[in-house]
């Protein structure tokens, strides 16, 4: 996909993924960027989160972003907090950047592994040379375990484009950010109204995806703005969501050893934040997971993660949908419990629970919970 106004992008392959897969990407502006930023609630945190918190809190304009995937660089002591610098700076003077200010650093794969910095910092004149306008080498360069590059875009009515990349396959759940992903647009905002607007994005799309419960040491959402493009403000943040929620679902598809993706729609909710939290607790139970993945309609497990979400409810009024078959309406409902297990064999599975309080609703999304996922996982190592 074509990049936005603004930017260049890169994905080459230089020798830290045993596989030969791309393991290094780099996202670059000629000139400076505004940007916001959500990381990982992990208490345990690679240098490159810290780092760029730190930025972030400066508030200044950056010009580019340096990835690295097939080492997490985490939990690797002072030498890790060197060789994420040492990242940085090289990319500056790849890029010719006055210095690692002006780049942000993001690294994932193996936690507790010293980074093979020499590699990275060879390749990068190779990286800074291959830019051009073209999504696809990025995407794929910052994969880990994923099936899958994942990619979005939306182009607004006044011309400005938002395109988005993500990884993420496993220790993916709530609690931003639980995955890696970069949005550009060339869309004009100012840094105040981007990192406002990212927020709100940010909780209604990557804060609602969960594949397994563990959230990452190293995982952040950024999105940089060029500010080439003249644009409406409201249907930015419109795009946005739109691109983030794409993405945040692509993961949940490629979720490990998935073979569904799930989404959950909660209805009649107090308030926003309240359907929100109880799908994301229905979308993250692995008693609801396993459900899915045998196609068995246990209408039951969908209500106990319902009740245990910490929610408002009217029990007498509660509903429970399965593909749009009613199970559950404040008591059992008749249905024909093959004709639903039918329906839930599909790869694209609709959960759906009215908690009787309110109007609000939201939507959360998951997968199902197979054996592929303990196997791929059993044997990441080794």
């Amino acid at each position: 996909m074509k990049v936005p106004k603004g930017f260049e992008v890169a994905g080459i392959t230089v020798g830290v993924k045993r596989s030969g897969r791309p393991d290094l990407g780099i996202i670059y502006s000629a000139a400076p960027l505004v940007w916001a930023y959500s990381a990982t609630t992990n208490a345990v945190v690679a240098p490159c989160v810290v780092r760029d918190r730190s930025l972030a809190a400066s508030g200044k304009p950056v010009r580019a972003l340096v990835i690295n995937s097939g080492n997490a660089n985490c939990a690797n002591g002072e030498r890790g907090e060197i060789d994420d610098l040492r990242l940085a700076s090289a990319a500056a003077e790849a890029l010719g950047l006055s210095g690692a200010d002006e780049v942000l650093s993001a690294s994932t794969g193996v936690i507790g592994h010293a980074m093979p910095i020499d590699k990275l910092v060879t390749g990068l004149p190779q990286a800074a040379a291959a830019r051009g306008d073209d999504s696809e080498g990025l995407a794929r360069a910052i994969l880990t375990t994923d099936l899958v590059a994942k990619e979005a875009v939306r182009d607004l009515a006044g011309g400005a484009r938002v395109l988005g990349v993500a990884k993420g396959s496993g220790m993916i759940h709530p609690n931003m950010a639980t995955l890696l992903t970069f949005v550009m647009t060339d869309a004009k905002v100012d840094q105040d109204a981007l990192r406002a607007m990212w927020s709100r994005v940010v909780d209604r799309s990557f804060n609602q995806v969960t594949v397994d419960g563990d959230t990452s040491t190293n995982d952040m959402a950024i999105v940089f703005s060029s500010g080439l493009v003249a644009a409406d403000l409201k249907e930015l943040e419109a795009a946005l969501l739109e691109v983030a929620s794409s993405l945040a679902k692509q993961v949940a598809r490629d979720g490990e050893g998935a073979t569904k993706l799930i989404t959950v729609r909660m209805t009649g909710a107090k308030d926003e934040v309240e359907a929100r939290r109880a799908a994301r607790t229905v979308a993250g139970s692995n008693l609801v997971k396993a459900a899915v993945h045998g196609s068995d309609p246990n209408w039951g497990r969908i209500l106990a993660a319902v009740g245990r979400a910490n929610v408002a409810l009217n029990e007498a009024h509660v509903r429970v949908l399965a593909q749009g078959f009613e199970l559950y309406y404040g008591e059992p409902q008749p249905f024909d419990a093959k004709v639903v297990s039918d329906a839930l064999r599909s790869d694209d599975v609709l959960l759906e629970a009215d908690l009787g309080v309110g109007s609000a609703q939201g939507e959360a999304w998951g997968c199902d919970l197979s054996e592929g996922y303990v196997r791929i996982n059993a044997d990441y190592t080794t």
